[in-house]
């Protein structure tokens, strides 16, 4: 709001108006003013909730200089306000209505909070995942706040471009997205995948669903293989982000290697004499998205960043494993591109190994001399030198003439060495500049790497 307020507004049921008779006060008054009162307790308030103790809009009141709440259920308009997490009068009931839900209006208290200014790109971004991991949900955010700016579209930490379903609509005076995905994870991988600069390794996106009601547990699933050398996988656990894993990213993970392993085998891919891919392998290029739901989450830790519920592993181990299984043999030729890639990671993966090994003998080697054309400071204190990376020879050349040759070190490199985000390691280390680099700064790469070997604490290109 332009006030600095939040409102937020949902067309559900609306949160209950009766009595409570334990607490002889409105169920919605209750929910707003003791902790543990959320609707996910006693069962049946909601199928699947992503909060554990059930405290957070009580506690969205307590932290709020004044909070208005209006609710539209049986047939009435109901209404009731608070200062500092307190009621200031009883609930009201308003007009007639028809219509149904919630609209919640706070102001954050800036007594307790250094800074009440929000940050509309981070909004933005988990109201998009949110409708991608919610099939066919509208939601709309709007900014009424001065200083309107441009809306991005994209996740945060995955650049992308525009995707099917999202409405950009800047208005005079204020700034609205709406997002909404009939697709739901189709939606998602497919988005994720337009900002990638590699084509598909196959068309299709493929995608599960599968439920077990008995143990209120649901899973969904979208993955398509790129030409990409990374993998991008998500996971969320009642639409919360899972950015540390757990136990349905392990099942994920455990079918999907021990799958295309067996699968390749059974059709003569892989040799009796051949080393199974590694999960790394079949993982590269492969864009995901795992959704699981369930009735009871248990996360690691108060930040929910890892799921822990061992049913969930099972479970999407499982389903993935048949669903995936029964896509391969329907689809014979992506199937063979897809071991094809994973075949290629290896191959990488193996040359990588074999040069880095070579690049540590190098440095070793080399750590009296360094690169030919390095011309190193005299000093030996990383704290006192900085390197040059410079362009060519002939700007070697000058640079060396104005350094101060204690503290100075002039690395000439060749331009445009190598584009490394479209060549795999292997590649990388195979390249003489790349090569002088590592040399250079000695620190060592990859699960070697130690910064405080390094030899420039400046780096200047």
């Amino acid at each position: 709001l332009d006030d600095g307020g939040i409102r937020v507004v949902d067309n559900g049921r609306g949160i209950p108006v009766d009595v409570v008779p334990s607490e002889g006060k409105p169920a919605v008054e209750v929910v707003l003013t003791v902790l543990h009162a959320g609707g996910k307790f006693g069962g049946g308030g909601y199928s699947v909730s992503g909060g554990l103790h059930g405290v957070g809009v009580s506690v969205v009141n307590a932290l709020s200089s004044r909070l208005h709440v209006e609710v539209k259920r049986d047939g009435f308009v109901w209404s009731m306000d608070f200062v500092d997490g307190v009621p200031t009068g009883p609930l009201r009931q308003g007009e007639a209505t028809e219509d149904t839900g919630t609209t919640v209006t706070f102001w954050a208290s800036e007594n307790t909070f250094e800074t009440t200014d929000y940050s509309f790109e981070t909004l933005r971004s988990r109201f998009q995942q949110m409708a991608f991991l919610n099939k066919g949900l509208k939601l709309v955010l709007t900014d009424e706040r001065a200083g309107v700016t441009d809306v991005g579209d994209e996740i945060t930490g995955e650049a992308g471009e525009s995707a099917e379903g999202v409405d950009l609509t800047p208005r005079t005076g204020h700034r609205e997205v709406t997002y909404k995905y009939d697709n739901g994870l189709r939606d998602y991988v497919a988005h994720l995948n337009s900002a990638k600069r590699s084509e598909p390794v196959h068309p299709e996106i493929i995608t599960l669903e599968a439920e077990d009601t008995d143990r209120q547990l649901s899973a969904e699933i979208a993955l398509q293989w790129t030409g990409a050398f990374s993998e991008s996988v998500h996971s969320y656990a009642n639409t919360i982000s899972t950015t540390e894993g757990g136990t349905h990213e392990e099942g994920f993970r455990s079918a999907l290697t021990s799958l295309l392993n067996k699968y390749a085998r059974d059709k003569g891919f892989l040799k009796e004499r051949d080393d199974n891919l590694t999960g790394e392998d079949i993982r590269e290029g492969l864009t995901a998205v795992i959704s699981v739901k369930l009735g009871e989450p248990q996360f690691e830790g108060q930040t929910k960043t890892k799921l822990g519920n061992t049913e969930a592993r099972t479970f999407v181990q499982t389903q993935l494993y048949s669903h995936l299984g029964d896509w391969l043999d329907a689809h014979p030729g992506e199937a063979k591109d897809i071991f094809r890639k994973g075949q290629q990671a290896a191959a990488a993966r193996l040359a990588a190994r074999k040069a880095r090994e070579a690049t540590r003998r190098k440095s070793l080697l080399e750590s009296a001399s360094m690169p030919g054309k390095l011309k190193d400071c005299s000093t030996r204190d990383p704290r006192r030198s900085e390197i040059f990376l410079v362009e060519g020879d002939s700007a070697g050349g000058s640079a060396v003439r104005g350094r101060d040759p204690e503290t100075q070190a002039i690395l000439p490199l060749r331009g445009k060495i190598l584009n490394v985000e479209k060549a795999r390691l292997d590649r990388a280390l195979g390249n003489q500049e790349i090569q002088a680099l590592i040399t250079a700064f000695g620190t060592g790469i990859g699960e070697e790497f130690d910064i405080t070997k390094l030899r420039y604490h400046k780096i200047v290109l």
